[in-house]
């Protein structure tokens, strides 16, 4: 019985010291619902901003924080296009990107990067934000990057850029 005990008091040990010295880890639950465990952890960690996701609950992008540290991991000069949802210009499903989810504002298409990407393009848009969650034709290589624009006329009069953008 002597032996349980220990193993009982090592384990309960063991997670409190867990919870002491890496409380983001424990807080994580409470952040999708707001409320006090999301409150508890900015205040744990000292930040002065909140913690960003990669989308919210209504498909809005969120942009990132504007911080001193923050910076990208390459920036690199693109051409950038803009498509929309038409059949012609994407596959028998034009609501869908190739990630699954589907279009709304601050969508991009890119054969080059990963699905989730941030991507921010200084000279067009500011700090906003844009995230590659759609695919190109195989044609395009990877210095490309496809815009999603609600109407064929704003795609069309967008036009083709090259600049640099801000990867992250």
């Amino acid at each position: 019985m002597a032996n349980f005990e220990k193993k009982i008091i090592t384990a309960v040990g063991l997670v409190f010291a867990f919870q002491l010295l890496f409380p983001q880890y424990s807080y994580a639950h409470g952040l999708d619902g707001g409320g006090e465990a999301r409150e508890s952890m900015l205040a744990i960690n000292n930040l002065s901003q909140p913690i960003i996701f990669d989308r919210v609950d209504n498909g809005q992008y969120l942009r990132l924080p504007k911080t001193d540290f923050r910076q990208p991991v390459r920036k690199v000069k693109v051409t950038i296009t803009a498509y929309s949802s038409t059949i012609d210009q994407t596959d028998s499903d034009p609501f869908t990107t190739a990630n699954g989810r589907k279009v709304n504002d601050g969508i991009i298409a890119a054969n080059f990067l990963p699905f989730g990407t941030k991507v921010k393009m200084p000279k067009i848009f500011g700090d906003k934000v844009f995230s590659v969650e759609d695919r190109m034709n195989s044609r395009y290589d990877d210095g490309h990057l496809d815009i999603w624009l609600p109407t064929r006329e704003q795609a069309k009069k967008f036009g083709v850029k090259y600049v640099e953008v801000e990867i992250y």
